[in-house]
């Protein structure tokens, strides 16, 4: 089994490390990896230590479960990265699908709104922090899943497991909504149709899109696409860098009004900023593999200060650019024949692209670890890449039948990313941390709680019920 060899050369690395780091919402794939691979390895060992009673031999099992652990956790979960590269890492998790988004929740919360998107951008610079915490009551916890059976045991596990999956999966299906989207404005005049199938340009364009990505989740190793993740970050990079050229190159008079609050709209904008920030699943693995854990809390100040101030002036620009006409993907309103609109539009396209392989590695790993241990390699390979491939279809379809793309992401937001920023690190921390918190910080840590609670539950049903009315006018007209 290979799953263990997922990093790459030595050469380079501490470079190669900001980059693999995953942009929008799943665990470290490599240390993920790692880790199942190590405890797959340790319970081969296990069976042969049965073979070896039965054959009457000496045991050596329990020698090469050591080797195998130590080399691993030191090839993977080596501690090689400098501050700024943790920065670089952390950043490069949290810029992602949520910040074509931010323009369209400040026009329609009010300018007052950004308050709500910087507070939130506090309080997860805290649960960031209180996870570094959390890491240095035990050694032995290097994900996010850790930490949840750390502090409730196997329950904790399985909560954290479904919600970072749950994620996962709405991410695919909002990228995938996002590539609808945008392909139409990139292959514009194109028009394409299938006889006796009333299927839409954008709908056959989406399709082929995914098909040309569907052979990558059948790689098995996740050194061959490590390269996607590097690419996923640097679009992300490109998009915000092009819708600020277009307000100081562009020709649009950045003179629209905002209104100062519109109260109504403000569960649905919760959920969009929300997911913005979603990219606490990775915190741990960026701590494991710092040279200095103790500088962990100021590269999530220092991250999550860069990351807020960027969202804030991509929400403003586009606001003040548009106005009203703001769409829910900012791309979508940029001047159509501009180079900077065409480079925008081929990076938001390309995104999705280099995501459906890196957001399915964790599941896939995990689902190829628990298959039995005397099954081929080509026998998991093929299970690997047909639950993927049945699971890209899956959401190919949830996206074709939902192109709600703002109700979506709001929905993954106030449903699954409130719960894994802002709730379970805080409760995490009450529990693993209670003996030496203070009663102002144990305040402090539930006052956040309810806060995501009420802002979960306040936003869950408000994104819900306009997804649904949304697909209700689609269906009548």
């Amino acid at each position: 089994m290979q799953m263990a060899d997922t990093s790459m050369p030595n050469s380079g690395n501490n470079w190669w490390s900001c980059l693999t780091l995953n942009n929008h919402q799943v665990a470290s794939e490599s240390v993920h990896g790692a880790r199942l691979a190590q405890a797959h390895l340790a319970k081969k060992c296990s069976s042969k230590c049965s073979i070896c009673v039965e054959e009457n031999k000496e045991c050596k099992c329990k020698e090469h479960e050591s080797r195998v652990a130590i080399a691993a956790t030191e090839h993977h979960v080596k501690r090689s990265s400098s501050f700024a590269h943790s920065v670089i890492n952390m950043i490069g998790m949290l810029i992602g699908l949520g910040q074509l988004s931010t323009p369209y929740a400040l026009e329609n919360g009010g300018w007052a709104s950004a308050f709500l998107l910087i507070g939130l951008g506090i309080m997860c610079a805290y649960t960031s922090h209180i996870m570094g915490k959390c890491l240095d009551e035990d050694s032995s916890s290097k994900t996010y899943q850790d930490l949840g059976e750390q502090a409730f045991g196997t329950k904790g596990r399985v909560l954290a497991s479904t919600f970072i999956y749950l994620e996962i999966f709405f991410a695919l299906v909002s990228y995938t909504i996002s590539l609808s989207d945008n392909l139409p404005l990139v292959f514009a005049g194109v028009h394409l149709r299938l006889p006796h199938l009333h299927v839409s340009t954008a709908q056959l364009l989406t399709v082929i899109a995914v098909l040309v990505a569907l052979p990558s989740v059948w790689l098995r190793d996740l050194s061959s696409i490590s390269f996607l993740s590097f690419g996923g970050i640097l679009m992300s990079l490109l998009i915000f860098a092009m819708v600020l050229s277009t307000a100081i190159f562009g020709g649009v008079s950045a003179n629209q009004s905002i209104p100062v609050l519109q109260l109504r709209k403000i569960p649905v904008v919760s959920g969009l900023y929300a997911f913005s920030y979603a990219g606490h699943i990775v915190f741990p693995n960026i701590y494991t593999a710092m040279k200095d854990p103790s500088k962990f809390t100021k590269v999530s100040i220092t991250s999550f200060t860069i990351v807020t101030t960027l969202y804030t002036c991509l929400a403003f620009t586009g606001a003040k650019l548009f106005g009203p006409a703001v769409s829910s993907q900012i791309t979508l309103s940029m001047p159509p024949h501009q180079i900077t609109t065409k480079i925008a539009l081929w990076a938001t396209v390309l995104t999705p692209m280099t995501k459906y392989a890196l957001e399915f590695a964790p599941f896939a790993i995990e689902m190829e670890q628990n298959l039995p241990s005397s099954m081929g390699r080509w026998s998991r390979t093929l299970i690997r890449g047909s639950v993927g491939s049945i699971l890209l279809l899956l959401i190919l379809a949830l996206a074709l039948s939902v192109p709600y793309f703002q109700y979506v992401l709001s929905l993954t937001g106030s449903l699954v990313s409130v719960g894994i920023c802002l709730v379970f690190p805080c409760a995490f921390y009450l529990k693993i941390c209670r003996r030496q918190v203070s009663k102002p910080v144990v305040v402090l840590n539930a006052v956040i709680i309810i806060f995501g609670v009420v802002l979960g539950i306040v936003g869950t049903i408000s994104s819900s019920k306009s997804l649904i009315q949304s697909m209700q006018r689609g269906e009548s007209s």
